[in-house]
């Protein structure tokens, strides 16, 4: 990726998919060239939690919301040290950012961290595109001298596939650190950090939980060198497939029987973990609306979600697996892809979405709550 961070609003941009479909507009933030994976998002709001998740890394986002940028950028929701998305893209973006914690605007933002976006394209038409051809690699391009367009679609093929890809070491912390627990401290967890956002310690630690934040690298020695009361497996980019450290990892927690929780990138560790396979969805789902049924109780949430890649597990039967038996335990009501996993036989389960949700919704806080529960029973 090249970047310029020079004044954009007047460039001339255009956004190339790897199917030869083109579009123009206008440069929104950094000017230069950038490559991914084209994924759209269809959440109105919470787009700089968005740009900070590192499960983004690497792939372009399209905003289905047309007017993005109204409330700026503020020192106090990244969810991150800084933006991950390779690329941005929106209709109408906000010429003048009105919020009493904005500190300065998007297209600021974006121009300060080097990400390349694109403007006053037809979103909808884009997202309508992907959804009918499925996610697929794209490049931006931006400045007075553009390549010819043969050029352009020669090097978006170029770039690598997402299906493949193994990207939680990229993200990750390298050195283990600890989240305090907000008041009286009541257990420890071990955090697998796979692409971790910040609100998702912060939520356990809001429970009394200590959390120690260990890289995407750590063996199980290191996760029970901290003693944890529980073990926790986070978000994170790229296919769960090329996991297989992690994969080990959970297999040792599983057979100690202690208290597992994992999100997103961790529910489908866990699928492979109890022998499931993984694969790659059409388009994936992104965005803060999406509709899950949690079939425990029957209820219906609406959450948070980032993912292109699922587990294939069966939704109409318990399945036995080395660790007990296991069931689907949450289900997406759009498509029926598995949500989430829960062994019968002792204390683990997951969801692929995410409830710690700093942009909300916050319906499904209640699982950071089953997994203090877990680890209640576990020590009475």
């Amino acid at each position: 990726m090249t970047t310029s961070t020079r004044g954009a609003e007047k460039v001339p941009a255009v956004l190339v998919l790897e199917d030869g479909r083109i579009f123009r507009g206008r440069a929104y933030g950094a000017v230069g060239e950038t490559f991914g994976e084209a994924v759209f998002s269809t959440g109105m709001t919470g787009y700089q939690e968005t740009l900070t998740d590192p499960s983004y890394h690497r792939q372009v986002v399209v905003m289905t919301a047309p007017h993005v940028g109204n409330t700026g950028v503020n020192d106090e929701d990244p969810e991150s040290a800084k933006i991950w998305v390779a690329g941005y893209v929106v209709r109408d973006p906000a010429r003048i950012p009105s919020n009493w914690r904005s500190r300065r605007s998007l297209d600021e933002e974006l121009r300060n961290q080097g990400v390349v976006g694109i403007s006053g394209i037809d979103t909808r038409a884009l997202t309508r595109h992907l959804r009918e051809s499925g996610a697929m690699r794209v490049g931006i391009f931006s400045g007075n001298a553009l390549p010819d367009e043969g050029t352009m679609l020669a090097e978006v093929r170029q770039a690598p596939e997402m299906k493949g890809a193994n990207l939680s070491e990229e993200v990750a912390t390298k050195e283990t650190y600890v989240v305090p627990a907000i008041g009286e401290k009541r257990f420890t967890v071990a955090a697998v950090d796979l692409g971790i956002k910040g609100m998702t310690p912060h939520r356990m630690a809001e429970r009394g939980i200590e959390v120690h934040v260990l890289p995407a690298t750590a063996t199980a020695e290191d996760v029970y060198a901290v003693n944890p009361d529980g073990v926790f497996f986070s978000n994170g980019p790229g296919d769960p497939a090329t996991a297989d450290g992690p994969v080990a990892v959970m297999q040792a927690v599983l057979e100690r029987k202690t208290p597992l929780f994992g999100i997103c990138f961790g529910n489908q560790i866990l699928g492979r973990a109890l022998g499931f396979g993984t694969y790659k969805l059409k388009y994936g789902h992104r965005g803060i609306n999406q509709p899950v049924q949690d079939r425990t109780t029957g209820k219906v949430e609406v959450t948070a979600h980032n993912h292109g890649f699922a587990v294939d597990a069966p939704l109409d039967k318990v399945s036995d697996t080395p660790y007990g038996r296991a069931e689907v335990s949450h289900v997406c009501l759009n498509d029926n892809v598995v949500e989430g996993l829960q062994l019968l036989d002792q204390p683990a389960f997951s969801v692929q979405y995410h409830p710690e949700a700093a942009a909300g919704p916050h319906d499904a806080a209640y699982l950071f709550d089953r997994f203090v529960s877990l680890m209640e029973a576990e020590r009475a």
